[in-house]
């Protein structure tokens, strides 16, 4: 499994942005997907995950009522929606993939990593 995240940028505060996360190789339909994060000089951090069905959705609790996870299997898809952002959301998202399917917050459980996408957010 290959994947590309894609879709972050220079936004202002208060802005929208939706990151996506494609599989170039093969269907991601029974993995679990997940967002991280890493600021400069701060450790990468969970953001979000959602279950190999898409029934179970988890946020780290800074997320929790701005930021949306969702996916479009059919398309080989995973969404991370981003709302009302604030400087302190600049950082480098990552997207990745478990194949237990079952959704969860450690790094270390996720098989597939995608590149990155570099989201700035300006004051």
């Amino acid at each position: 499994v290959q994947l590309q995240a894609s879709g972050g940028g220079l936004v202002q505060a208060g802005d929208s942005l939706r990151l996506s996360c494609v599989s170039s190789t093969g269907s991601t339909s029974t993995y679990a997907m997940g967002w991280f994060r890493q600021a400069p000089g701060k450790e990468r951090e969970w953001i979000s995950s959602i279950n190999w069905s898409g029934s179970a959705t988890h946020y780290a609790e800074f997320a929790q009522g701005r930021f949306f996870i969702s996916r479009d299997d059919a398309k080989n898809t995973v969404y991370l929606q981003i709302n009302t952002l604030k400087p302190e959301d600049t950082a480098v998202y990552y997207c990745a993939a478990d194949g237990t399917g079952m959704a969860g917050s450690r790094w270390g459980k996720y098989d597939y990593w995608g590149q990155g996408t570099l989201v700035t957010v300006s004051s």
